[in-house]
């Protein structure tokens, strides 16, 4: 069962001559431990996409699933309780509390859902993405690039089905960016996790197994990735959007 399934999924802004469309009869399914990159050009609708199936806004039309539950149909409550349990959230700003260390970070999740052992939870993914030698840290004492690994701790210490990525290495430098994709391609191979990722540089798109292009509200290719770095950038310049 695919843990990601949109159906005609359309989200429109406004009305009459205002009416914008963000996403126009968009079908998309993510597979279990599947890494896929979305990318196109800005205002293609990619972050709406994220943002739909993150449950983080609803559709005008269509249907979301996620691990075979119909986000549509849930109260805003159990919305809630699902994102906080089914699905990870990293962003290209980390979101980190100042005052916390890494492990109150990674473990802020779990602790707000009352589990007893959050701590030690996030410890042992901090421990598994790197940052075993730093858990007593704040965020001020880490640089960008293992700020983003705690995030990643964070959203992967409620064992969630989906890792929803926005532009995670946007605010990175060039070495940070790539270990972070490579971290993200090691969330689906080696831990089974499905990771919707968006982004806008070829370069990391080029760590997930297949890619998706978007224009103008829409989805316009979905090919494979063979693992070469130019893969993604070839996609793009075959479908017209490089």
């Amino acid at each position: 069962m695919a843990i990601v399934e949109t159906k005609a999924l359309r989200k429109v802004y406004g009305e009459g001559n205002a009416e914008v469309r963000a996403l126009d009869d968009v079908d998309l399914s993510v597979e279990p431990g599947e890494f896929v990159a979305v990318m196109g050009p800005s205002g293609c609708g990619k972050s709406t996409l994220l943002n739909m199936i993150g449950g983080l806004d609803r559709p005008t039309s269509g249907g979301v699933s996620i691990d075979g539950t119909d986000l549509t149909a849930l109260t805003d409550d159990k919305l809630t309780e699902l994102r906080r349990r089914r699905i990870g959230f990293v962003f290209q700003f980390f979101n980190l509390i100042p005052v916390l260390d890494a492990v109150e970070n990674a473990a802020l999740p779990l602790t707000l859902d009352g589990d007893p052992k959050a701590r030690d939870k996030a410890r042992t993914w901090l421990e598994k993405v790197g940052l075993g030698d730093r858990l007593k840290n704040r965020p001020d004492q880490l640089s960008g690039g293992q700020q983003q690994r705690v995030t990643i701790a964070r959203a992967l210490s409620t064992e969630p089905a989906l890792v929803l990525a926005d532009e995670p290495t946007g605010n990175l430098d060039s070495k940070s960016a790539t270990e972070v994709a490579g971290l993200l391609r090691q969330v689906a191979t080696d831990w089974g996790r499905s990771v919707l990722m968006v982004t806008h540089d070829p370069r990391i798109a080029a760590y997930a197994g297949r890619l998706v292009l978007m224009k103008d509200s829409r989805i316009v290719d979905d090919v494979k990735l063979d693992g070469h770095p130019d893969a993604a950038r070839e996609a793009m310049e075959r479908a017209g959007l490089l």
